[in-house]
């Protein structure tokens, strides 16, 4: 095998991708069935996971909240018995959160970010990690965490107090299933192109009390290559975990941001 095979995940990879139906998921769904991968997605809009599926009649898929263990169980079994398996779990699924004082915070906003960001990856994993001690030689774990899992994040602390925790889930996980062949991830997105991160922008702007396109600004220059990521990015460094490539790269939160000097 040449060194730009070693670049490609294995053709027939079985894969679980949650919070898929749109945004960095989605992207992440799409690259994995462009190398011929298996996929199965699951989000909580119906009508979102309706249309992924008319788009690529190829994707698995179900509906679940991600913060509700009966339901999570549901749409891991569900794809254990489409897909015959399962070899690479993508935890994907969260929230943004809310955006204001510490002291400000609603408590019920608290605990709803911690249970879609937080609880659901151990939901999953604890569905997952058996299926994937049967993988033969693939087996890996991605959770994406956030850049605000490695910098504080003011007015954001829910959010980033749950990407902060996904970080050292990873690094236990890696050392505790190494004996059993599965590699775990994390990666760490910058500020990332989208709808989702043009909503964040607009509630901190307010939140601070300045224009949009000035908060705009701001994130820009905390970025060493004063621009955002695309979802693509993110998607290809996925690929590139699950690949031949990266067979010893484990326990790592993998930033990919531009470097983004702080929040």
């Amino acid at each position: 095998m040449n060194t730009f095979e070693l670049l490609k995940p294995r053709a027939g990879l079985r894969v679980f991708v949650s919070g898929a139906a749109s945004g960095i998921g989605a992207a992440i769904a799409e690259a994995f069935l462009q190398a011929d991968a298996h996929v199965y997605i699951c989000d909580v809009d119906s009508s979102a996971i309706a249309t992924a599926k008319e788009h690529n009649p190829k994707l698995h898929a179900g509906v679940a909240d991600v913060g509700n263990r009966r339901q999570v169980d549901e749409v891991v079994d569900d794809a254990r018995a489409k897909l015959g398996g399962l070899d690479i779990l993508i935890n994907n699924a969260g929230i943004a959160g809310p955006t204001g004082d510490v002291e400000a915070i609603a408590p019920d906003e608290w605990d709803r970010t911690i249970s879609t960001n937080l609880n659901s990856q151990y939901y999953f994993l604890r569905k997952a990690v058996p299926i994937l001690k049967e993988s033969s030689d693939c087996a890996s774990i991605i959770a994406m965490s956030s850049v605000a899992g490695r910098l504080g994040y003011a007015y954001r602390t829910p959010y980033a107090s749950t990407k902060w925790a996904i970080v050292g889930l990873v690094k236990s996980l890696a050392v505790e299933l190494g004996p059993s062949n599965i590699r775990v991830n994390a990666i760490l997105p910058g500020v990332v192109q989208g709808e989702r991160m043009e909503r964040v922008i607009a509630a901190r702007a307010e939140a601070t009390g300045v224009s949009v396109e000035a908060m705009k600004q701001e994130y820009l220059r905390k970025i060493s290559l004063r621009r955002m990521v695309s979802v693509d990015d993110i998607a290809a460094m996925a690929l590139f975990l699950a690949s031949p490539a990266g067979r010893n790269i484990t326990g790592q939160a993998i930033s990919v941001d531009g470097n983004v000097e702080y929040l």
